[in-house]
Formats: C-alpha cells, structure tokens, sequence
C-alpha cells in the first residue's frame, strides 16, 4: 500500500493556516478540525511549515500563556518532511519514527501540497495490509 491509496480512501484534504495567524487561532482551529497538525502555506498549495499540537505546547510551556499571542509563523517547524504519492507505508513508518514526527505533507511532483497523512492513517494502512496478508495465508493453507 501507498500514499496514493492512503489519499484515495481519506481524501487529499489539508487543514492550513497562515504564518500571521495567532498560536491562539491555531490552537482554535487545531481543536475544532480534530487534528494534531496544520501546514502553514498562504496559499494552500506551497509549504512553509507545520506547525503541531507539540510545537503550541513547548511554547506554551516556556513562555506560559503569553506564548498564545504570537504567530503562527514564530513557533512552526521549517523544516518539513514530505513524502510523494508513490511511497509505501513502510518507507513512511520508517520517516516518521527517524524523525520522531506525527504526520507528513504529501507532494506532488511540483514540490507543491497535495495531501497530508498521520501516523493514524499509517497504522490504519499497514493493519489493512496485515489483515490481507493474513486472510491469503489462511486460504493458501485451507486450499481455498
């Protein structure tokens, strides 16, 4: 399985902000989209960051309350890893666990936003693939 077929099931829909938003804003908009991560792109299709519930929380940590009241932009991560359509599940288990990171932008051959996946959509993948595995083993040894 692959990020194509990940983004075929749960769509290619990607929750953004602006890098002058407030943290308070994305804390906000975090909490009512139900979602760990926002990328941030002025224009929904060229990265330049995410920002996560972790990132909100160490500034919150180390600056108190306070911290909600700067951007969006002063608290992202820059550094983005991506991923491609065609990479599979294991090539994203392995980025995600290399980089201690929850959820990956998917490109596309432009370099631009088409799509963003979690560690949830991952491990929902990989199962799906184990329960395969497992149902062709069962058949192959029943003779079915």
């Amino acid at each position: 399985m692959n990020v194509q077929s990940i983004l075929a099931h749960k769509g290619c829909e990607v929750a953004t902000i602006a890098q002058t938003a407030s943290l308070d804003e994305a804390t906000a908009t975090l909490g009512r989209l139900r979602v760990g991560a926002l990328v941030v792109s002025g224009d929904g299709r060229v990265i330049n960051g995410i920002i996560s519930e972790r990132d909100i929380v160490q500034r919150v940590a180390g600056a108190g309350l306070s911290a909600l009241a700067g951007t969006v932009g002063s608290a992202m991560s820059t550094d983005v890893i991506t991923c491609s359509k065609g990479d599979g599940v294991d090539r994203l288990m392995e980025l995600m666990t290399e980089r201690r990171i929850r959820h990956l932008p998917v490109v596309d051959d432009a370099g631009q936003l088409a799509g963003i996946v979690s560690i949830g959509d991952v491990v929902k993948a990989r199962l799906a693939e184990l329960e395969l595995e497992n149902r062709a083993l069962a058949d192959y040894i029943s003779g079915r």
